[in-house]
């Protein structure tokens, strides 16, 4: 019996130094593991953390191996499963363009509206909107702009949070004591 693939988004907190996201991206890679979203920014300049959520899909197995094997590389402060951990909100934002005349644009710009899009751009023949929305939402308003002319797309990653009072902290660095 095959055990079900599932689509897992975890929260890393990182120390904020050169090569981090080198390593994590390469634990993935050295063991076989796909990333289907990855971000990454500086979260708190003063403690120099940046946090790193990324998605990746697999079995059970593969996740807990995932978080675990994240945990254990050295510029790791903090890992955590928010699909696992409960109720999160994952978003990304999605840059659409629409090449087309004047009539395909406007109907693309209603499409656009109604899935909360704004629109961002109009130069030429060409208009840009920006969405930022679930995943899930932002490839319904692909889809739906795709017979009106949509000719170039950029997204973001995910981001996401646990809901409610959990909150993602790095544990304190233990700081050696040299013994005189």
């Amino acid at each position: 019996m095959t055990q079900p693939i599932s689509r897992n988004c975890f929260a890393v907190l990182v120390d904020n130094e050169p090569g981090v996201l080198a390593r994590v991206v390469g634990m993935f890679s050295g063991r076989g593991y796909n990333i289907e979203s990855l971000t990454v920014d500086e979260v708190d300049a003063a403690q120099k953390l940046s946090r790193i959520t990324i998605v990746s899909s697999g079995t059970q197995k593969i996740l807990d191996q995932i978080a675990a094997q994240l945990g254990r590389l050295v510029p790791v402060r903090k890992v955590v499963n928010l699909t696992e951990q409960g109720r999160s909100v994952e978003s990304g934002t999605a840059l659409l363009k629409i090449s087309g005349t004047a009539e395909v644009r406007l109907q693309a710009a209603d499409i656009a509206k109604q899935a909360g899009a704004r629109m961002v751009d109009a130069t030429g023949n060409t208009a840009i909107y920006e969405l930022t929305a679930a995943p899930v939402s932002i490839d319904k308003l692909i889809a739906a702009l795709r017979p009106f002319g949509l000719s170039e797309i950029a997204r973001s990653g995910s981001l996401a949070m646990g809901c409610g009072d959990a909150v993602l902290e790095a544990p304190p660095v233990a700081v050696a004591i040299k013994s005189a």
